[in-house]
């Protein structure tokens, strides 16, 4: 269904007397859609028409077309595919066709995908197999270059892209525009080769991520030519972004939840200037709430007008990302829509893309592409030392900096701890204050470096998790409450090439998630990698944390490009000062 990746993400089609003559109605078009209520986000009125549809495309909207096949739909609902604004596919740890298979369904027929995650451990050929992979499929995938591979130097990462590699890859159709810039810092105070970077997509959308700039600095982040963000947590920050010019991603995620906080934001007056994206969704979460339909609907039920909300989904999307096919019910786009009942509720019963119906009542309806042969740096991406540089913290003082989670945020809090939990003149772990030993163990150059700190806010009461996945630089991420398990855990997952893990007591694994594809994704269908990881968050709970998703919780305690303190293979980062900090204090 989609065009290879060399193609330009806009689907071209040729003018043709034929077209000409279906859209004038005087030949018969290939489908007709008869009796649809549209939803047109161009007018924001709901129209009562037929939809005709040739090679792909919409080629007349009214009254008086003929088809050579017709479906009456009876007064049901018809919207353009939703587009999520921004998501990184790897965080539903399968591949591209199994992600489709989740979201397709659901009435999502484009997605702007970031494959930073993979870039972090492939580089380039991470990215090309993302797009391979794409091929093919009912779901529109648009990559963006990854802007920061690494995030910073302040961690290891399995690969650099330079300017001149994203320009390769722009100059070959393997991406749209440039993904979200994240080391805002270096940004705002103008260094050269991220500069490079943004200037090699003059012309093209170039996504931000930047959480918390304000003032003067957000001046100098969207001089820069950056024009969205999905980092705003609070109404008053993602006003100021979008007064200053700003498109505001309001985001989803499994572990940043951001909707409720911002839907007051939107009015009539803003709303062209507003887009809905999920970033990191687990394959539960895909299969059991939904992707940006579920936003969809939460934002109707708590107030928002249908059509508007809509247009969050579908018209602004397409406009910010110059994805001007696609995104309205209207002659020459393509024929990328889904059916629906209740305007209150929007929930896809039929699903067409490019004119074929792909989904019907929840059921995806179409085949799964071969997988494209994953290069050397894809599949064998996990190298560490089995003896490690150093995995304890002598003590040094009387009070520490500890990580402090907050519950469904990506920001963190620095804790000065006192008195932590000393043996044999070593801090560990101390569960019963709910403070967590946390290693972070470089696995791309098998250096035997290890990051140690201590995180607040997992809740385990005996064991540890450990995983591959790590964001951004996916080293070997593991937090518990004994060296032993923790140990346990990381080597387990590196033996494997990749995956997640508890491991329960000292040293007996739990439950297990392997993720060969870089260490960030399985070959499996989604269903099956939803059921293993039920069985992780279940072992997770019964170690005693009550968080709604501890893998990816723990996934961005090592992401140094949000505040406030974050671990690297490099040691403790303070994002806001951009620089290692002991753990004393």
């Amino acid at each position: 269904m989609s065009e290879p990746h060399s193609s330009p993400a806009v689907t071209p089609h040729s003018v043709t007397p034929q077209l000409l003559s279906v859209a004038r109605g005087d030949s018969p078009a290939d489908l007709l859609l008869g009796n649809a209520r549209i939803i047109n986000v161009f007018s924001g009125e709901i129209e009562s028409a037929d939809i005709a549809i040739s090679g792909g495309f919409i080629t007349g909207v009214g009254s008086g077309y003929e088809a050579r096949e017709v479906v009456d739909l009876r007064g049901a609902y018809v919207a353009p595919g939703l587009i999520d604004a921004h998501v990184h596919i790897e965080s539903s740890l399968c591949l591209p066709a199994q992600f489709a298979a989740a979201i397709v369904p659901r009435g999502v027929t484009t997605v702007i995908a970031d494959p930073h995650e993979i870039a972090n451990v492939a580089g380039a050929a991470g990215v090309r197999f993302m797009a391979d992979a794409s091929r093919q499929l009912p779901l529109r995938v648009i990559l963006m270059a990854p802007s920061c591979v690494p995030a910073t130097d302040l961690a290891t990462a399995g690969a650099k892209l330079t300017a001149n590699d994203l320009r390769q890859l722009l100059d070959a159709g393997v991406v749209h525009g440039l993904a979200e810039v994240m080391n805002f810092p270096v940004v705002i105070h103008g260094e050269e080769e991220v500069l490079r970077k943004i200037n090699a997509f003059n012309g093209r959308p170039v996504d931000g991520h930047a959480p918390g700039v304000s003032g003067k600095q957000l001046c100098a982040y969207i001089a820069a030519g950056i024009g969205s963000d999905h980092e705003s947590v609070t109404v008053e920050e993602a006003r100021e972004k979008l007064s200053r010019g700003m498109y505001v991603l309001i985001r989803e995620a499994t572990n940043a939840r951001n909707l409720e906080a911002l839907l007051a934001m939107i009015t009539e007056s803003n709303s062209r200037r507003i887009c809905f994206c999920t970033d990191d969704r687990t394959p539960i979460d895909l299969l059991e709430q939904g992707s940006i339909d579920s936003m969809l609907r939460r934002a109707i039920q708590r107030g928002v007008d249908p059509i508007t909300a809509i247009r969050c989904c579908t018209l602004n999307p397409a406009e910010w990302f110059q994805l001007h096919d696609r995104g309205a019910i209207a002659p020459g786009r393509v024929a990328d829509f889904f059916v629906f009942d209740e305007l209150a509720r929007p929930t896809a019963r039929a699903v067409y893309a490019r004119g074929q119906l792909v989904a019907q009542d929840g059921r995806a309806m179409f085949e799964h592409p071969a997988v494209p042969l994953p290069p050397d740096a894809v599949r064998d991406s996990v190298r560490i030392q089995t003896n490690l540089i150093e995995t304890n913290a002598k003590v040094r003082g009387s009070r520490i900096r500890v990580i402090g989670l907050r519950p469904d945020q990506l920001i963190t809090d620095v804790i000065e701890h006192t008195n932590p939990m000393v043996r044999d003149g070593y801090v560990v772990s101390d569960p019963d204050r709910d403070v967590l030993k946390m290693l972070v163990i470089e696995r791309h150059e098998a250096t035997g470096r290890v990051g140690i700190g201590f995180v607040r806010g997992f809740g385990l009461k005996r064991g540890a998790i450990a995983g591959t996945f790590a964001h951004d630089h996916h080293n070997i991420i593991a937090i518990g409450c004994n060296d032993a398990p923790l140990l346990t855990a990381a080597f387990s997952i590196a033996r494997w090439g990749g995956g997640l893990c508890v491991v329960d007591g000292m040293d007996e694994l739990g439950p297990t998630l392997r993720l060969p594809i870089a260490g960030l994704m399985s070959d499996r269908p989604i269903k099956e990698v939803a059921e293993d990881y039920r069985k992780l968050l279940a072992a997770a709970r019964e170690l005693g944390s009550t968080l709604h998703d501890p893998f990816m919780a723990m996934s961005f305690m090592a992401l140094e490009v949000i505040p406030s303190l974050k671990l690297t293979d490099r040691g403790l980062i303070d994002v806001d000062a951009m620089k290692v900090v002991d753990l004393f204090v």
